[in-house]
């Protein structure tokens, strides 16, 4: 069956016509209020809900060495006590994801201000304690968690300051 270039044009008209009429009828309530040069409302659905978990932030090897130079962050140590005494980053706490589940609302057992900024961090990219760490500290209310994806192996790897011992 052949189509003459009449017919083709015809049928493109067609389905612009469709889709065009579809557009409006379905954002005619938003059609209508720029026609009437009202400003646009924000969806409802833009806004986080008051009680919604944001993810934490991921951060890089880099990014984790600059906030630990400059002294601006808590580092927190998801692993387990035996773990953090072999080794673990200069100046972390120790926080194990299993006690912090204990008491999510208040998982920190030192005084760490709500608007300070905390990294979290475990075995690296295969471990997912850290994660699960940090969202405790979001839902907790400490709005500046971020997880520290490559986490001990490659600190340590990288040759940058690791203690022993201690919690």
């Amino acid at each position: 069956m052949k189509k003459n270039g009449l017919g083709t044009v015809m049928e493109i008209l067609l389905i612009v016509a469709i889709s065009a009429s579809v557009g409006i009828a379905w954002n005619r309530t938003l059609l209508t209020s720029a026609w009437r040069g009202e400003v646009a409302r924000p969806a409802e659905a833009a806004a986080p809900a008051a009680n919604a978990v944001t993810e934490p932030m991921p951060l890089g090897l880099m990014q984790v060495k600059e906030l630990v130079d400059a002294k601006q962050a808590v580092l927190l140590d998801a692993r387990s006590r035996t773990s953090f005494a072999e080794g673990h980053l200069q100046g972390a706490f120790n926080l194990p994801l299993e006690e912090a589940a204990k008491n999510p609302s208040r998982p920190l057992k030192v005084q760490v201000p709500a608007e300070a900024s905390i990294i979290t961090y475990c075995n690296g990219f295969s471990c997912h304690d850290s994660m699960e760490l940090a969202k405790i500290l979001v839902k907790a209310g400490y709005p500046n968690v971020y997880v520290y994806e490559g986490g001990f192996p490659e600190w340590r790897d990288a040759g940058y300051p690791v203690a022993k011992g201690g919690a």
